[in-house]
């Protein structure tokens, strides 16, 4: 941080007056004048928090594809059926058990074995042949899209989050102050608090993985020299199939989620393969750092969009991945 300070001082101000306001937006208690300008404060609170939350969601997905994409240089483009697989398996998991945090470990392992056999069955045999992988992928996440279409059918399920889980729990932010002085407090639900904070978790623990573990470092060095870590006697295609099948349980994952406080309905798939894509490129190919970023600012601008400009929501997406590719074309995060 200091470095780039020193290298960009005006742009440093710029973020830290960006970063002041914002806080002064979220903890303090708004004037009239400004409520009558931009809307209740309660109303932003919401579309904050529900930024977040669903930055939280794509991260999960996208750093999945980035481990896939950024790290291994697999262009899987079925990774958005791996995440609707996933919501499907949590669904009928929770609903046929009752226990909701055992869909969790059932969608990870399923939606893993079916990353294995993509990595040995198609990938393995189009190492670097990029268009190919596109292609066969592309086909791939059509036709199992139609299986799920015509196993499941058409419906939207929602995954119910166990009793502890429901209903709103109180914060310490202020939203409104009433005529006696007595302050308002926003209360937001517990299930996407929870599940916000183990996204984090999540985050953390890859980057520690790859970055201070073994295998990390296996990893790493399989991505920039194979043929040396290979000549060294690690089993790099044991490592490869590993972290294919990590990356696709975590989309597993995250289907679980998106079925917990969103949907799960055909077209997601697409939907989260889209935004997996806009959050890696934002961030960085192959940077856990650089996902939670790209996912919290696409996360950010789908949610204050829709609230402040509904017309334009889906544009606003796009206007911050063209900035990026215009002034950063490797990312916010990624290695230059």
């Amino acid at each position: 941080m200091r470095a780039f300070a020193r290298r960009h001082p005006v742009w440093t101000g710029i973020i830290a007056l960006a970063a002041a306001v914002a806080l002064w937006l979220i903890f303090a208690v708004w004037p009239d004048g400004l409520e009558d300008a931009i809307g209740r404060k309660k109303v932003f609170l919401n579309a904050f928090f529900n930024g977040i939350t669903l930055g939280g969601l794509y991260f999960l997905v996208a750093s999945g594809f980035t481990l896939i994409f950024g790290l291994m240089r697999n262009v899987n483009l079925a990774h958005g059926s791996l995440y609707l697989l996933g919501g499907y398996i949590g669904y009928y998991v929770a609903d046929s058990t009752g226990y909701w945090l055992l869909a969790f470990p059932v969608a990870f392992v399923v939606v893993g074995f079916f990353g294995i056999l993509l990595q040995m069955l198609v990938f393995r045999r189009m190492e670097g042949e990029d268009l190919r992988q596109t292609l066969v992928t592309i086909g791939i996440s059509i036709v199992v899209a139609d299986l799920m279409l015509w196993g499941f059918g058409g419906d939207f399920y929602n995954i119910n989050p166990p009793e502890w889980l429901s209903g709103p729990m109180d914060t310490f932010f202020v939203t409104a102050v009433k005529s006696n002085g007595e302050a308002v407090y926003m209360k937001y639900p517990m299930v996407r608090i929870v599940i916000f904070a183990a996204s984090v978790v999540v985050g953390v623990a890859m980057w520690l993985a790859l970055n201070r573990t073994r295998i990390g470092m296996m990893i790493r060095a399989g991505v920039d020299d194979r043929d040396m870590l290979s000549a060294t006697g690690a089993r790099i295609q044991l490592v490869f199939v590993g972290v294919f099948a990590f990356g696709a349980g975590l989309a597993g994952i995250a289907g679980v989620v998106g079925g917990t406080f969103q949907t799960i309905a055909p077209g997601e798939d697409i939907r989260f393969l889209l935004a997996s894509l806009v959050v890696v490129i934002v961030g960085g190919m192959g940077s856990i750092p650089g996902a939670a970023l790209g996912a919290l600012l696409i996360g950010l601008a789908e949610q204050f969009g829709s609230v402040y400009f509904p017309t334009y929501a889906v544009v606003l997406t796009f206007l911050i991945m063209v900035t990026v590719l215009a002034f950063r074309p490797q990312g916010l995060m990624g290695q230059g």
